[in-house]
């Protein structure tokens, strides 16, 4: 959706297919992937970027880390736990607590984070790139509809016309679930909604 919520100017929901506790190092490549792509549209699009993809940032790189820290996903660093133990965590013991590893092991994790997100962010460069045309058919949607669903856009992707429900006066409308069909007839009474 384009529609804000909260600090978030857009959102993108992923709902999971099935229910798991435990995920590969592939599938947390993904997500890294996943999340640059606001960050590289705008890139491939604009030619800069913004603001907005801080959070996806954070949420990468942290997730970097720990493939590297916590989840033994780093070849140079093996299968060492290099996390800081926060079980205990109390005022000033974060301040107070040092690095369970030398300067030279932190560097490597440095490294290692980046090459994580740097191999991801390529990747991502190189999707958004082959596949320009169906970002572009994904922004007019949302531009015209504002929410698309999971469906809706598997739809865009293979190149088919986006399947909307009908609204009760005959105009197609998209469902959102914070205000309802959404009509495309501006002229409709039920656009004037509390948003």
């Amino acid at each position: 959706t384009i529609i804000p919520r909260g600090q978030a100017l857009g959102l993108t929901h992923q709902l999971p297919e099935e229910d798991k506790h435990i995920q590969p190092g592939k599938y947390w490549e993904d997500r890294i992937c996943v999340l640059m792509g606001g960050y590289l549209a705008e890139e491939t699009v604009y030619h800069d970027t913004a603001t907005g993809a801080s959070n996806d940032i954070q949420v990468a790189s942290n997730i970097a880390r720990r493939m590297v820290c916590e989840w033994g996903m780093s070849k140079k660093l093996g299968t060492v736990n290099y996390s800081s133990d926060h079980s205990n965590v109390f005022i000033g013991r974060e301040l107070s607590s040092g690095k369970n590893f030398s300067e030279e092991t932190a560097h490597i994790i440095d490294e290692e984070v980046r090459r994580i997100v740097t191999e991801q962010l390529e990747r991502g460069r190189r999707l958004i790139q082959e596949n320009r045309s169906k970002l572009d058919s994904i922004a007019r949607a949302l531009l015209v509809y504002e929410s698309i669903s999971g469906d809706q856009l598997r739809d865009i992707l293979s190149g088919k016309e986006l399947n909307l429900p009908e609204s009760e006066n005959g105009s197609e409308a998209v469902a959102r679930p914070d205000v309802g069909p959404t009509p495309l007839d501006t002229n409709n009474p039920l656009t004037e909604s509390n948003h």
